[in-house]
């Protein structure tokens, strides 16, 4: 399936992803802005966030089923139009001068239906166009070019809403899928084999979504990946919420601060990618995995037990997080796309999307308990420790530490 002309199909793809991200960061990051300002209210942009998340969650097992049956090219131009027709009604409804709190959730959560059937196809269509040899490489630079739009996107975001009105920022996330979707258009996918039954439809659906539960029971070593991928997201995901908490509460820092934290993190991230993209690692992508669960367990971990004036270590344990999280990104990105079938990818990757984004809105909806409770520095400890057990563990796991070694 592979043709010697992958790299040029990669520039391609690459590109208007990029573009896309980009405008999307920039985009969210506004809304954000746009509702704490309109708001003042905590509670407000936490459902903001969960109805940008809960749907992509919900659906995602169905939506990676449909991924694996449809040309996956015509699912990512479809996907990227049905985001950017969402961002055009909210922006007209803006200008039409009609801001309505139940609307934005509404639109939130119909963008996010859409990227439940981007992501998949997007991750299973890698495998199809690059060698199995590159693909721990190209997960590298792909991690690049999503720390490039974390990094410049809440920047082009932040400066967007101070010059321009809210309707006219959401167009830039019109102006990424354009590009995008011209991007695909230069490029040739090929399809898997599809695999050929008689059922009915609806018992075809709960068929496929079986089928991709079996294709990572069956694997010993991929089952415990997927374990310990979840028990270490379940654990990230809520500290990931508390970080602006953490410094406000704990190190006393302010705006600046924080900003410095996410932004620390984003070039943790922006470096590991680097990493990855420019040298061709022997080393087995399963220790890959497990040393980033490892060091991130330690950065949570330490900064939880930092004194209030330790800021700027805390910074640099942030920043070696954020490195860590790009190594696990890549390695367990590549390691799925290798032991998985390429016909079973979208469902799969589906499936894992949306048992890591359920973690989150738990975090979300727990976090003011949480601190109020324990302590955001205890919470860092707490679960700081978890992952970093995780990783042990995970070393000690045969059937896990067997995979494509």
């Amino acid at each position: 399936m592979i043709d010697h002309h992958w790299k040029r199909k990669f520039a391609f793809l690459w590109t208007g992803q990029f573009f896309s991200l980009i405008s999307s960061s920039a985009v969210g990051f506004a809304i954000i802005i746009w509702l704490s300002l309109k708001t003042g209210s905590a509670e407000v942009l936490a459902y903001a966030a969960i109805a940008g998340l809960l749907p992509q969650a919900l659906i995602g097992p169905f939506a990676g089923v449909y991924v694996d049956r449809w040309d996956r090219k015509k699912t990512m131009i479809f996907a990227d139009g049905f985001v950017a027709l969402c961002t055009l009604v909210m922006s007209i409804s803006f200008y039409s001068g009609y801001e309505n709190l139940q609307l934005v959730y509404i639109i939130l959560g119909l963008r996010s239906v859409g990227s439940a059937f981007h992501m998949p196809a997007m991750q299973a269509t890698i495998p199809l166009l690059a060698p199995k040899s590159e693909l721990l490489r190209i997960a590298g630079i792909n991690q690049i070019i999503k720390s490039v739009s974390n990094i410049a996107g809440p920047a082009l975001g932040a400066l967007a809403i101070g010059l321009l009105s809210i309707g006219n920022v959401l167009l830039l996330d019109i102006g990424g899928a354009v590009l995008a979707i011209s991007s695909l258009l230069f490029i040739s996918i090929p399809s898997p084999q599809k695999e050929s039954d008689k059922q009915s439809n609806v018992l075809r659906v709960w068929k496929d979504m079986e089928s991709g539960l079996k294709e990572v029971i069956r694997n010993k070593g991929l089952t415990f990946l997927f374990l310990y991928s979840i028990i270490a997201g379940f654990c990230i995901m809520p500290i990931s919420v508390l970080f602006p908490l953490m410094t406000i509460e704990h190190f006393h820092g302010g705006k600046f601060e924080m900003s410095i934290v996410e932004t620390v993190w984003g070039v943790g991230a922006l470096i590991g990618g680097g990493i990855l993209g420019i040298w061709k690692f022997s080393i087995h992508k399963v220790v890959i995995v497990n040393l980033s669960h490892i060091l991130i367990g330690i950065a949570f971990l330490w900064s939880g037990l930092l004194s209030p004036g330790s800021f700027v270590f805390f910074v640099l344990l942030t920043g070696l997080g954020g490195v860590a999280a790009s190594f696990y990104s890549a390695g367990f990105t590549a390691i799925v796309q290798e032991e998985v079938q390429p016909g079973h990818l979208g469902r799969v990757f589906s499936m894992y999307f949306s048992i890591e984004v359920l973690p989150t809105v738990i975090g979300l909806v727990c976090t003011g308990f949480v601190a109020d409770s324990i302590g955001v520095n205890s919470t860092f400890v707490i679960l700081g420790s978890v992952i970093f057990v995780v990783g042990i563990v995970s070393f000690m796991t045969p059937s896990l530490m067997r995979l494509k070694k």
